[in-house]
Formats: C-alpha cells, sequence, structure tokens
C-alpha cells in the first residue's frame, strides 16, 4: 500500500456529501490502512474488517444514500477497549476479562451508531485505563511508548488508521497519549457526557474525550455529540496566559525547551496577555488528584481486587492498596481544595479565553514497559475544565511534544477553546515544516 496521510473528518465528510465517494470506499481505504500498518504499531485490540465493511454497505444502502444518514456518516470511529459494544469483546486490557462479550452497546456507541459513524473496532488501552501498558508503539518511534491509557486511539489516528477516536482520562490519558503521538485531543468538561457502559477508575474524574488530526474534526465530533449543527470554528484572536505550573521541575530538558520555545512563538504573534502562576493555596492539587483518585478506584474496584487480586498488575494493585488505606478526612481534605482550585481557575479563565501549559515533560520515553508520567494533565483533570493537545513541534529526539490548552467548562466553553487552539496551532505548525508532520510510518513514500 503506497504510503500517504489520509484525509480528517471533515475532509471526508465533504468528499461523501459531494458524491466523490461512497461510505463503502472511506471505509474500505481505512481498512486497507489499518491492516497495512497495524502489523508495526498493534493500535487495535480487536478488529474485523467485514464489521465496518457491513456497516458502511447498509449506510450507502440507505434512503438517501450514506450522506443522508447523519452529520458523522461514513466516517470510521476507534473506540478505546473500555467502551462496551456487542460486535467486539470489552476486555478493558486485562487478561482477567479478554474475553468478556457485552450484551449491547454502551449509550455512546448507539449514539455514534444514529449519527452515521462506522466503529472500526477497539483500540488499545491500559489495563482498567491506568498504567500497565499494552502492546501499541509510538508510531514516531516504535520503540518509544505512545502513551496511554488511550494508547491505540493516539496511534491510530495519528497514523490515519482512524480520523477519529475515543478515550476517556482520569489523570492524563488523553493528553498524554495525544502529546506523544502528535495528534490533537479534546478532553471534555467532566460530567457532559454519560459514561454508562464505559468502565471507569475514579469517579470525579473520568472523562470522555476524543483525538482526531485538527481542531476543526474535534469539534465536528463535538457539535455531533451535542446535536448542533455543524459550523465552522470562528477565525479568532485569542487572550492567553500560560504557566510553566507547579510540576515545572517534572519537566524533561527537552520537553522544557520545546516548551518554552512555543510560548516565545506565540509571544511574538502577540497571543499572550500574562504568566500565571498557580496561587500557594493550590499547592496541593497535584497530590489531592492523586488521593482521590485512588480513593474513588479502590471503592469502585475492591471487588475485582478480591477476587482477581492476584491476576492484576502490580501497579493497579499499589493504587488500590493505596486507596483503601485512605482516611476519610485526608479524602475530604483533597476535595474541598479541588472545589477551590476550581474557582480560581473559573477566575482565571473570565479574564482570558484559555490557559496554556505543558502536555507531558516531553518527548515520549524510549520502551514500552510503561506510559510516561501523567504530571501535567493531573491538575487540569481534577478541576474538570476542558482541555486540548495542541501537536507541537519536534523535540530532539525527532518525536512530537504537544501544547496543552485549559479552557472554560460547558459546550460552549470548549467551542470557544477549540477555536483558540486551531489560532495556537496555526501559529505553532510554523515550527514544523512539510511531511514532518506525520509520523514517518505514514509519511508519503519518494524522496
Amino acid at each position: 500500500m503506497t504510503r500517504h496521510e489520509m484525509p480528517g473528518a471533515l475532509a471526508l465528510r465533504v468528499q461523501l456529501r459531494e458524491g466523490h465517494c461512497s461510505a463503502r470506499d472511506i471505509v474500505q481505504d481505512h481498512v486497507a490502512r489499518i491492516e497495512a500498518l497495524d502489523p508495526a504499531i498493534r493500535a487495535w485490540q480487536a478488529f474485523d474488517a467485514r464489521l465496518p465493511l457491513a456497516r458502511a454497505d447498509a449506510l450507502d444502502a440507505a434512503p438517501g444514500g450514506a450522506a443522508a444518514q447523519g452529520p458523522l456518516a461514513g466516517l470510521p470511529v476507534g473506540l478505546k477497549d473500555l467502551i462496551d459494544t456487542r460486535d467486539w469483546p470489552t476486555g478493558f486490557g486485562s487478561a482477567v476479562f479478554a474475553e468478556r462479550r457485552p450484551a449491547e452497546d454502551a449509550p455512546l456507541v448507539r449514539q455514534l451508531l444514529a449519527l452515521g459513524a462506522v466503529p472500526m473496532g477497539k483500540t488499545v488501552t491500559t489495563e482498567f485505563g491506568y498504567f500497565q501498558p499494552g502492546p501499541t508503539a509510538n508510531p514516531w518511534n516504535p520503540a518509544h511508548t505512545p502513551g496511554g491509557s488511550s494508547s491505540g486511539s493516539a496511534a491510530a489516528v495519528a497514523t490515519g488508521m482512524v480520523p477519529l477516536a475515543f478515550g476517556t482520562q482520569t489523570a492524563g490519558s488523553l493528553i498524554r497519549p495525544a502529546s506523544y503521538c502528535g495528534v490533537w485531543a479534546l478532553k471534555a468538561t467532566h460530567g457532559r457526557h454519560g459514561l454508562a457502559g464505559v468502565q471507569g477508575l475514579s469517579e470525579s474524574l473520568d472523562t470522555l474525550g476524543w483525538m482526531a488530526r485538527s481542531a476543526d474534526d474535534l469539534e465536528l465530533l463535538r457539535a455531533a455529540l451535542d446535536g448542533e449543527p455543524w459550523r465552522p470554528l470562528p477565525e479568532t484572536a485569542p487572550r492567553l496566559a500560560w504557566s510553566r505550573t507547579r510540576e515545572w521541575p517534572l519537566m524533561q530538558p527537552g520537553g522544557a525547551a520545546t516548551f518554552e520555545a512555543g510560548i516565545a512563538r506565540l509571544a511574538q504573534a502577540g497571543v499572550l496577555a500574562r504568566e500565571w502562576w498557580p496561587p500557594d493555596p493550590l499547592g496541593g492539587l497535584f497530590e489531592a488528584q492523586k488521593t482521590i483518585m485512588a480513593h474513588e478506584a479502590a471503592q469502585h474496584l475492591a471487588t475485582l481486587l478480591a477476587q482477581h487480586g492476584p491476576h492484576l498488575s502490580a501497579p493497579l494493585r499499589q493504587l488500590l492498596d493505596l486507596g483503601l488505606g485512605l482516611g476519610a478526612a485526608e479524602v475530604a481534605d483533597a476535595q474541598a481544595l479541588a472545589r477551590q482550585g476550581r474557582e480560581v481557575l473559573d477566575t482565571l479563565l473570565g479574564e482570558v479565553d484559555a490557559l496554556v501549559v505543558p502536555a507531558a515533560p516531553g518527548e515520549a520515553p524510549a520502551g514500552l514497559q510503561a506510559t510516561g508520567d501523567p504530571a501535567f494533565s493531573r491538575v487540569w483533570n481534577l478541576l474538570g475544565h476542558p482541555c486540548v493537545n495542541v501537536p507541537g513541534p519536534l523535540g530532539p529526539q525527532g518525536l512530537p511534544v504537544g501544547l496543552q490548552l485549559v479552557g472554560r467548562r460547558g459546550a460552549a466553553g470548549e467551542r470557544a477553546l477549540l477555536a483558540a487552539a486551531r489560532t495556537v496551532g496555526e501559529i505553532i505548525h510554523g515550527m514544523i515544516s512539510g511531511h514532518e508532520c506525520l509520523p514517518p510510518i505514514s509519511r508519503p513514500a519518494g524522496p
């Protein structure tokens, strides 16, 4: 198969609506992409080409053709293997549940089908969305991690196996792999999308999100899920605050240099309004996220630990043991600090359009035995605000390093955040040239 850049979701939507292709054409192209590239990347936990091709044929045969079947008609979508599907096993990245077959689709999957989307299969997740990795490799360098826990979704979008893929985030499970794999990602506002039929870890932290090849593609999916008509993102000149954050000592040298270069570029473009530093009373938010996650995970998965403890990974057992040992006062203090932090961030975002912070400590670490550090997403996920990864420049090892934007809560806030992120992307992407925007495995053949 000739290597080439695959169209994004919006471009495919236009092609279908203008009659340049059928749903089967779109799906067949992506099936071929998966069959050509996934043996090296291993983004898919479960894939059977017959299922999406049959779905595409049904869309084409429907009254009015595929284009009339919804705002996402004919668009291939990846589903993280925490999301229940009756057509494929949903095993949560765990050997304990590898053969689990849900009786019905999660409500999210039913909604996607009603919108005309074509689920392609299940993408690899870490075990129960925590730290134990699956087999997925980073498409920029298969000797490096793609991040986690939405590992397969990030790698599948980066390589053009699908234009859209879903993930979830409890600490850094969307933004970090998106940064490592060089794709756009939106972590939605906490609580805006129901998670019935989606395996969780921590109720007050688990959040739905999705990955794509552009801010506009992220917005296409956001609008469709919210039942809004598609409107192009507005052209904006955002006013941005920026912060190195209290976690800055955890930055890798290459990541720090790349972040600073991005901030300098934004300053030259005149979009930075102020530098911001989290006030002293909020210095404990990082640890508060860990406390709440461990406590809620232990409550949620207590039965799992009791029945299958010896078969769970050491990192997950350690998290659950930590949570079981936490006192009520310690958890209450963490929750109170989170509420305080949410109010402080709301105040800041009443003065600027978004906050620019690191997305990850730097480039994806070498090795597939771990998925990297979620340090730069923990606080923002705790506070519940929407976040976007803007693919950034390549670091010294030739791997991408993203910028993270944090915005106002709610549907309108997410749309405004995506508009600001697109402007940031247009500025930052001037630092990347030509096919360097594509992982080597996906670049066009030839000189």
